[in-house]
């Protein structure tokens, strides 16, 4: 979609939903990401972002909160599960012919009431099901069923990693993966270390057409026969209430928020900027913006073996310690 259209899509948005509506209000739109808010009770207001990816309408809007209530994190998984269709028009009907409905119903109505209300058009197939396996490949159904006998197995010889939580949000992300327009269309791509559910390679096979690093990754792919970014993600036992460990792989970068080692430069990817709302797919697509944003190039001839866990762990220590005690820096509003 052009900019042009898809600030008249945005601008028609808002004139529906403005800051008196009821129910929903945009309070502030860009090109490339939505900041809402959500009236639940006519007490608590939720406030919800929407990054709108540049392969729109093609891939789905992501949603994400900065709040780690278990009740946004429900909020988000319902938007994430919109399929029907990708554009903000769409589920912005489904709002407003929602809402009238809504309106009838009783004020102490709960979150969840709310929400299955709002959504049951989108997500119920004409039986009243929907498999936890919908829209999900062979070949990848076949590695989610893996991951589960590899468990099984684990829990009958007492071998046990992880954590119960976090392998239970972890196969959920991949599962939303393999459902995803984005992977389906090659954007990036996702590969388990060892067959382990806690390290992931994830390859950022699509960046912005325009920008320098795209011409990098195709000079890379006539030199080294690879147009791709790795990156590797790594998982603790208490995710997702702590972030995922990134790093990137290769080839190695200038430029794009890239520190010593391969870490990133990332609020998104600390304790401070983290939220256990935050889904997989929207920090992989975040990542790739911000390489690009950052002005990210390929240094072609320089030393692989620069990029490595140690480094890129120690790099992020250091990291964290300096923000942790000068904060954030926050571009101004024109700059993105």
């Amino acid at each position: 979609m052009s900019v042009s259209g898809l600030k008249a899509e945005l601008k028609f948005l808002e004139s529906i939903f403005d800051p008196n509506h009821e129910r929903f209000r945009i309070i502030d739109w860009k090109p490339d990401e939505l900041s809402c808010q959500f009236n639940v009770t006519g007490e608590k207001l939720l406030i919800i972002h929407c990054n709108i990816t540049e392969s729109y309408p093609s891939t789905p809007p992501i949603w994400f909160v900065d709040s780690d209530d278990p009740s946004l994190a429900e909020v988000l998984e319902r938007l994430e599960d919109v399929r029907k269709g990708t554009t903000l028009n769409g589920p912005s009907d489904e709002v407003t012919s929602e809402e009238e409905e809504e309106e009838e119903m009783a004020e102490d109505i709960d979150l969840d009431q709310d929400l299955d209300h709002y959504d049951m058009k989108e997500e119920e197939p004409v039986d009243g099901k929907k498999s936890e396996d919908d829209g999900i490949e062979k070949e990848n159904l076949a590695i989610l069923e893996k991951i589960r006998k590899n468990q099984r197995q684990d829990h009958l010889n007492g071998a046990v990693s992880g954590s119960v939580q976090a392998s239970d949000r972890l196969m959920k992300e991949l599962r939303e993966i393999y459902r995803s327009q984005s992977y389906k269309t090659g954007i990036y791509s996702v590969e388990l270390v060892g067959d382990s559910l806690y390290e992931w390679h994830v390859k950022l096979r699509t960046v912005d057409p325009d920008s320098p690093l795209h011409s990098d990754l195709q000079v890379l792919k006539e030199k080294e026969g690879v147009d791709y970014i790795l990156l590797n993600f790594s998982y603790k036992d208490n995710f997702p209430f702590d972030p995922p460990f990134v790093r990137v792989v290769s080839p190695v970068l200038s430029g794009g928020y890239v520190l010593g080692g391969g870490a990133l430069c990332m609020e998104l990817l600390t304790k401070q900027g983290w939220s256990s709302a935050y889904s997989i797919e929207s920090v992989i697509m975040q990542i790739n913006a911000t390489l690009v944003k950052g002005k990210a190039r390929v240094q072609f001839g320089a030393n692989k073996n620069q990029y490595n866990l140690a480094r890129a762990q120690q790099s992020y220590k250091s990291l964290v310690q300096i923000h942790e005690k000068n904060g954030w820096y926050t571009p101004p509003k024109e700059d993105g």
